[in-house]
């Protein structure tokens, strides 16, 4: 119904929900975040109150974020899979003996970036596994021969190659160092590592991260940290579904929201469900439901208003218009040439799909850069990367840059 605002909905919802679920919400919408307490009891609602969480969260996503919903077109550069970790639910690493490992050469990187460029990319996702070279003597071996010492060398020539063919990298190299991320800044529009959880319990014998002991919160954190003292844009997330509670994501969420008040550098938060895969040791175990991702997104967004959150679309290409509701602001990275590697059985969606699923919700559809427009000033970006981005005409402070897709 037209001039009805996402604020009128939550209110209507909200008179129909008891007292202890209307006070918390009706304190987000007054611009109060929410304490963990509130978070946890949001976050356990019964189904039927749900729909006054969402509303009161896409109210606040409507007056924080506007009506702009952002994606970034990117190419996805598997740099290479093989991986020190071995997390229960993971098809993307392997060894260097198994049929579908893969280093990529320079000249993979370069073709793939000038055809992603020709479609209109701006993003380069270098993904790759955490220190291979500490698990695989061919992979030392196969860098020699490339010309490095190390991953991050060959990663750092990779991300300048990228630079050389018009696009922005944006890298998620697992645990890194501060050396390491000080060698990287000037080679990338933003960082990126997903803390996925923050409780130890899962790295426990018989736990989701048993066998990765990078994974350790603790390890992870610390870096999140080192990268706001380096003022670097990152972006980090939770993975639902691996093992943990419901007090556990909340925790999570607090953690990250805890550096983030300290150093101001999380540029976006990435809520993703956990996908069964066969031939993995998770690949039995339930999969989240749809509303409890949903409900994460909510109080997620009641926690840290202001703060961009994302979905990746491929993952739930039936729930769109829920996610949107949730309060999310983002669909992450979309690639029109290459697919999401971690997960190959998920395409990504078309955007005419996801520019409709934000029309029906009242909402705009925009593509960005890797860094996001709150942070392209010059504390959180190297003047290399400002130069780059300023080649592309993009005016600082602007949410979307409709040249680049």
């Amino acid at each position: 119904m037209q001039g009805i605002t996402e604020t009128d909905a939550a209110d209507a919802l909200l008179a129909r929900v008891d007292r202890r679920t209307r006070r918390p919400l009706e304190d987000a919408l007054r611009g109060k975040s929410l304490n963990d307490e509130q978070a946890h009891f949001l976050l356990t609602l019964p189904r039927p109150q749900l729909p006054a969480l969402l509303a009161s969260a896409a109210a606040v996503r409507a007056a924080r974020k506007g009506p702009v919903v952002t994606y970034s077109p990117k190419v996805f550069l598997p740099v290479t899979n093989l991986c020190l970790d071995r997390c229960s639910y993971c098809t993307f690493r392997k060894d260097p003996d198994d049929p579908g490992a893969w280093t990529m050469l320079p000249e993979d990187v370069r073709a793939c970036c000038a055809h992603g460029r020709e479609l209109g990319c701006s993003e380069a996702l270098m993904c790759l596994g955490d220190r291979p070279e500490r698990a695989y003597r061919a992979y030392r071996a196969t860098l020699r021969v490339l010309g490095h010492a190390d991953t991050i060398s060959y990663l750092s020539a990779c991300c300048a190659i990228a630079l050389d063919e018009g696009l922005l990298p944006h890298t998620n190299a697992g645990l890194l160092t501060r050396e390491e991320m000080t060698r990287l800044r000037p080679l990338n529009a933003s960082l990126g590592l997903m803390l996925e959880s923050s409780s130890p319990r899962l790295q426990r014998r018989g736990g989701a991260h048993a066998n990765a002991p990078d994974k350790d919160p603790a390890l992870r954190l610390g870096m999140m940290r080192e990268a706001g003292e380096l003022r670097i844009p990152f972006t980090t997330g939770i993975l639902l579904g691996i093992g943990e509670t419901t007090v556990e994501r909340i925790e999570s969420l607090r953690a990250i929201a805890e550096v983030h008040a300290a150093f101001g550098h999380i540029q976006e938060i990435i809520v993703q469900n956990f996908r069964a895969k066969p031939n993995t040791r998770m690949a039995s175990e339930p999969e989240p439901e749809s509303y409890e991702i949903a409900a994460t997104v909510a109080v997620a967004r009641l926690m840290m208003p202001d703060m961009n959150l994302q979905v990746p679309p491929n993952l739930n290409p039936y729930d769109l218009r829920l996610f949107l509701s949730a309060g999310i602001n983002d669909w992450g990275g979309i690639s029109p040439l290459t697919a999401d590697y971690v997960n190959p059985e998920a395409p990504w969606p078309q955007l005419a799909a996801l520019g409709a699923a934000c029309t029906a919700a009242g909402l705009v559809l925009r593509p960005r850069l890797p860094t996001y427009a709150e942070y392209l000033q010059p504390e959180f970006l190297d003047a290399a990367i400002r130069d780059r981005i300023a080649a592309r005409h993009v005016p600082q402070g602007v949410h979307h840059v409709d040249s680049v897709a």
